[in-house]
């Protein structure tokens, strides 16, 4: 009878890794945005969520290193309601694109954070800053389950499909909801599921590190939200908007997956 290896965090993190510090370390400007080797999906899935094409703004004024890393599958911003002032993290920064989107509405009284655990994409997120000269933007390194920053210090969360390569999804939920304030809200494009995937396509690291099988039932991932803390918990699938799918009926049969909006508030500390 076949076993299946049940993958430790560790290994999760290292083959995560792996992948977009090769990503990085081979990008070359001149090579079309989305190809194979750049890709935050799995190339076999069919999959067309991932990449920069789906901003709903002018990108032209960004650099092709920025936008060539582009490995979302959705447009945070958009949802997220920015406002000049602001403190922004971004979880899984990347080459930066979502932070420098950010800075320019936050504006230089605004400060944006961007969190990465790989050494590679930091250094292209930090070139890309001296490009565009942005003081007000820093990266930083650590893991999103362990985050390099201070308690209630934070207006708003971005991620841009990071969160599913998590292996500790719980532990990301508590960290983000550490570091808002009180009234502060999360606003994330993410890769979620109706169903489960099985343990033998969870051991996958090729699949995990692709942006698929790591993903997690929305019902799961908003009952994890609310132990956080979490309010006014909403995850919609990104080209259906309106659903809230956590309330659907449990789904029976092969996951499916799906880029989601997904939007949560830390609630104001009563008075």
């Amino acid at each position: 009878m076949m076993t299946t290896k049940t993958r430790t965090n560790e290994e999760i993190h290292e083959a995560v890794q792996d992948r977009y510090g090769r990503i990085a370390q081979n990008f070359q400007s001149e090579l079309p945005v989305l190809n194979d080797s750049a890709s935050c999906c799995d190339p076999d899935s069919g999959a067309d969520y991932c990449g920069s094409d789906l901003y709903d703004v002018d990108l032209s004024q960004l650099p092709t290193d920025v936008t060539g890393l582009s490995l979302g599958c959705g447009d945070p911003i958009a949802i997220a309601s920015l406002e000049p002032g602001q403190t922004v993290l971004d979880l899984g920064s990347g080459g930066g694109i979502d932070c420098f989107l950010a800075a320019e509405r936050v504006g230089p009284t605004g400060h944006v954070i961007g969190v990465d655990m790989t050494p590679a994409m930091l250094e292209k997120a930090n070139r890309n800053k001296a490009k565009l000269g942005v003081a007000h933007v820093e990266f930083r390194q650590g893991q999103i389950e362990d985050l390099p920053v201070e308690a209630d210090s934070v207006d708003v969360i971005i991620s841009n499909c990071v969160i599913n390569l998590s292996p500790d999804k719980t532990a990301v939920f508590h960290e983000a909801f550490r570091v808002l304030k009180p009234g502060g809200r999360l606003a994330v494009s993410d890769m979620v599921t109706r169903g489960k995937f099985t343990a033998q396509e969870r051991a996958d690291m090729s699949a995990w590190a692709g942006c698929i099988t790591g993903a997690e039932d929305v019902g799961e991932m908003a009952t994890w939200m609310q132990e956080a803390g979490f309010a006014q918990i909403s995850i919609q699938n990104k080209e259906d908007t309106g659903v809230e799918l956590a309330d659907v009926d449990p789904h029976v049969g092969a996951a499916q997956i799906f880029s989601a909006r997904i939007t949560a508030v830390k609630p104001s500390i009563a008075k």
